[in-house]
């Protein structure tokens, strides 16, 4: 039986790949394994429930340096599905007991990414009613209803009450439309709020998140309410209703529900960093191994399928997929306990960026970094055009730098890009218009010095 609201959307894997393609340059391999995952839960959804419970999903470890894409391949993955997802990073935790996190927490922040997930797609189910009530509240602000007060022996008290009812109702309308049009956008009104204090977080981060959540909420529930009268514009009057209506009108308990459900059958959480938990198998009994060991120790249950308590209600483990990264320069996926490699059995090796990939990072994503400091600069009159010659330029220096200094992939063109139009972006909003060609001339001017000293060139570039 498939639950409804939890379906994937029914896309192939090349497909998957096409979509991936837009904003990732290479790395084939990855996407190809990220995508026969993604449909590996499609398929296992439409299976019988006897059968779906003996499928797990195959978790994958994904092998590279930093800046390759492995962060972005996965998060793109869990966008482009709607599923919940979240990344941590494995240096975060430790073992019960050492100073740190509990790794249940990860669990935790997966359900609340659900939890907005789910209450996104339910506010727009009801934004349009909540938009109507907003509509009559702001009118009873503008226009309040107040009964005409008649002495009691005037016979035609009734009939002057209906007209002056039906007086009002004809402004009420009037208002209606010029609250439409926006006309009254700018009018102060007086508006009464709703605030709660919120008391400080009680326990630091060792283990204790959920007791610190409990007392948090037993708090919220037991310290009365306050109310504030604000006088703000009738613009500002709406999206303050419009929040107040929209949160009256959610279900929190079917919200809750169908969050823990999402999380349970589509979360991806993404464990960045895994190799830094590895043993060395070197260092014998040492202190920061043992350290490492407790930390496997701790995430295998969670991996394996475990049952964690959350303040939504209980949330198991068994199907959500988990996708580990790490640079694995000083060990090996090896390295890790034998029965948390079991976990992964899928591992994808992603390549070193070549200029070649760095030119295409630089033209071919529908938000490249060239296309997104053309917008930025644009605002302020700043037309900036890259010639195909200094895209070169960029994509070589990125590389070079990489290759002599420390290798932080993608992330080099940021740098490079922020020294490379420091001098367009500061002086730029001083003229009237300017534009600029950033050809290989262009380039070489602004970042040769840099990039030739190579010790300067590491903390600048």
């Amino acid at each position: 039986m498939i639950r409804k609201g939890f379906i994937l959307r029914d896309m192939t894997p090349r497909q998957i790949v096409a979509e991936l393609d837009q904003h990732i340059v290479g790395q084939d391999k990855a996407k190809r394994a990220v995508a026969i995952a993604l449909r590996n839960r499609w398929r296992w959804q439409r299976l019988a429930d006897d059968v779906r419970r003996e499928i797990t999903p195959k978790n994958i470890i994904m092998i590279g340096p930093t800046g390759v894409g492995k962060t972005e391949i996965t998060r793109r993955l869990a966008k482009l599905i709607g599923s919940p997802f979240v990344k941590v990073e494995a240096t975060r935790f430790t073992e019960v007991g050492y100073v740190g996190r509990d790794v249940e927490s990860m669990i935790r922040e997966l359900v609340d990414a659900s939890i907005n997930l789910v209450k996104q797609r339910r506010r727009g189910e009801v934004e349009k009613d909540a938009t109507k009530n907003v509509e009559e509240r702001l009118l009873d602000l503008l226009v309040p209803h107040e009964p005409r007060q008649l002495p009691r022996n005037d016979e035609n008290e009734s009939t002057t009450q209906d007209e002056h009812d039906a007086r009002h109702e004809r402004t009420r309308e009037k208002f209606r439309q010029m609250l439409r049009t926006g006309s009254l956008d700018e009018r102060q009104v007086e508006l009464t709020v709703q605030q709660r204090k919120i008391p400080v977080q009680m326990f630091s981060n060792m283990g204790m998140e959920q007791m610190d959540v409990d007392f948090q909420q037993l708090f919220e529930r037991v310290m009365p309410k306050q109310s504030k009268d604000r006088k703000v514009t009738v613009k500002e009057a709406r999206r303050i209703l419009l929040e107040q209506e929209t949160e009256s009108l959610l279900d929190k308990d079917a919200i809750h529900d169908e969050a823990l459900r999402l999380a349970e059958h589509s979360g991806i959480v993404f464990l960045d960093e895994i190799d830094k938990i590895c043993t060395s198998g070197e260092s014998g009994h040492g202190g920061t191994d043992v350290s490492r060991q407790g930390v496997q120790r701790d995430l295998l249950p969670i991996v394996e399928g475990a049952t964690v308590n959350t303040r939504y209600g209980s949330i198991k483990t068994d199907h959500i997929l988990f996708i580990a990264a790490g640079a694995f320069h000083s060990s090996r996926p090896a390295d890790l306990m034998p029965e948390l490699q079991g976990r992964f059995p899928i591992r994808v090796e992603l390549d070193d960026l070549t200029k070649s990939d760095f030119l295409r990072i630089l033209t071919e994503p529908s938000a490249s970094i060239t296309r997104q400091y053309q917008q930025l600069l644009a605002v302020d009159g700043i037309q900036i055009s890259f010639t195909s010659d200094g895209l070169a330029e960029i994509a070589e220096v990125a590389w070079r730098v990489n290759q002599s200094t420390q290798n932080i992939g993608a992330r080099r063109l940021h740098t490079i890009m922020e020294r490379l139009l420091e001098n367009v972006s500061f002086e730029g909003p001083d003229a009237s218009a300017t534009q600029i060609s950033v050809d290989c001339e262009f380039v070489k001017r602004q970042l040769e010095e840099i990039s030739q000293d190579e010790d300067l060139s590491k903390f600048i570039l």
